[in-house]
């Protein structure tokens, strides 16, 4: 891939010297997480996605990065976030908190560093897959490289 079509974090983690493979697809905008997986080949279950919220303080914000195909349970995300509750931030406030737009934000690059914590399937994989930072562009990497580069944490923080 040419330097001039890689993301940022494509460029972040060439700089870090973090192996990964990038895919890209046309996307839709109503496509889901499991349509992305799909069109990568790949089990739901080992395609990632970004989920940021904010703590009940409205002060603190926080990231789960959690498989496709389930949902972040928050009562267990506030749990390990040390918070009575959190709720998503709107769409809105997305862009100007971390520098992604809806359906490019990636765990890795963002305008400041939040608490990030990882489901602890990720862990089962040699590579999985997440947001490139920008919408049709997904990273495949080793999720230990991952927890390194976006400083996260394995816990359990999906509906059962």
């Amino acid at each position: 891939m040419r330097d001039k079509d890689k993301t940022n974090v494509m460029r972040l983690l060439d700089g870090k010297k973090i192996p990964y493979s990038s895919h890209n697809y046309n996307p839709d905008p109503t496509m889901t997480g499991e349509d992305i997986a799909a069109l990568l080949n790949e089990p739901p279950a080992r395609v990632f996605k970004t989920l940021v919220t904010q703590g009940k303080s409205g002060t603190s914000y926080y990231v789960f990065i959690v498989p496709v195909n389930v949902e972040l349970d928050l009562k267990k995300a506030a749990k390990v976030a040390g918070e009575k509750s959190i709720s998503m931030i709107r769409q809105k406030e997305l862009l100007p908190l971390t520098g992604y737009i809806h359906g490019g934000c990636s765990p890795i690059g963002m305008k400041k560093q939040f608490p990030t914590f990882i489901h602890e399937t990720a862990v089962e994989f040699d590579t999985i897959f997440v947001s490139a930072g920008k919408v049709g562009y997904q990273i495949e990497l080793n999720p230990t490289d991952l927890m390194t580069v976006a400083k996260c944490k394995t816990v359990d923080i999906v509906c059962s």
